[in-house]
């Protein structure tokens, strides 16, 4: 879009000077939830990060949390708390990590969630995808994705509703941006790798919820999937998080009685 200052837009680290003490609380409070609540760890593929935490709380469907960090950082350890306020309604939660860029492409990690998404499936238990920036792309991509052409022994809708927390849908916008020196996207590669150019999944339901102070582009981003999914017979929600960035628009996670919960566990239970 002419005249966006994509740097500026999709630069959150800048945008919120704080973050360091943000991302160093979610390490602090993921350690703590797993003394108090330990994972049952699953291996979805040979690497040392392809493995899976599932936080049981219940026998119903999983909610799967995809971590974020521009596929470029972290990894599930840094979010074991997100699924404390799940688990406390009696929901269990899938926390899975993947490989990042520069060593792989985002194509190869869309790839890692489907091979995750199918060993949960494999459980036979539906799976609600949700997840944070990069994750909230990853869980906008199993939604979309024609699972009985990836898999035909997995059910045909594994992946019954997704909700995204400051997901990312349309990946041209990286390409000119510092983000895009480790994800390495082409304009060709960028628009394969965007769930709003995918075929919507008509008869699934997407959340697509922002935090309030995050940037304009973040906020369109969300509205636009939302906007064109819906329109092709997909239920859609948009959303903003009351005063949240786009570190803290997680933290409704941890907390039973946030309406986040409650969103995430009404569509658990469909």
């Amino acid at each position: 879009m002419a005249g966006v200052d994509y740097e500026v837009e999709y630069n959150n680290r800048a945008r919120v000077p704080e973050h360091p003490a943000l991302i160093e609380g979610w390490a602090s409070d993921a350690v703590a939830y797993r003394a108090q609540h330990a994972p049952r760890r699953i291996a979805y593929g040979p690497g040392n990060r392809h493995t899976i935490d599932l936080f049981e709380g219940g026998e119903g469907p999983i909610v799967v949390f995809i971590h974020g960090g521009y596929w470029q950082a972290l990894d599930g350890s840094f979010f074991s708390h997100c699924a404390r306020g799940l688990n406390a309604r009696g929901i269990s939660v899938a926390v899975p990590s993947y490989d990042l860029c520069p060593a792989v492409t985002i194509a190869d990690i869309i790839g890692q969630m489907r091979d995750a998404s199918r060993e949960l499936a494999r459980l036979g238990r539906p799976l609600v995808m949700s997840g944070h920036s990069a994750g909230g792309h990853l869980a906008a991509c199993m939604l979309a994705t024609d699972w009985p052409a990836f898999d035909a022994s997995l059910p045909q809708r594994p992946v019954i509703a997704a909700y995204s927390i400051s997901g990312l849908f349309q990946l041209e916008p990286l390409v000119e941006t510092s983000i895009n020196k480790a994800l390495r996207l082409d304009t060709t590669a960028a628009k394969a790798a965007s769930p709003l150019f995918w075929q919507p999944p008509a008869g699934t339901m997407l959340d697509a919820v922002v935090g309030e102070t995050e940037s304009a582009e973040y906020h369109r981003q969300s509205r636009t999937i939302v906007d064109v999914w819906g329109a092709a017979g997909v239920a859609t929600r948009y959303g903003a998080i009351a005063a949240a960035n786009h570190f803290t628009a997680i933290a409704p996670l941890a907390d039973p009685d946030s309406a986040m919960v409650t969103r995430l566990r009404e569509l658990a239970q469909g």
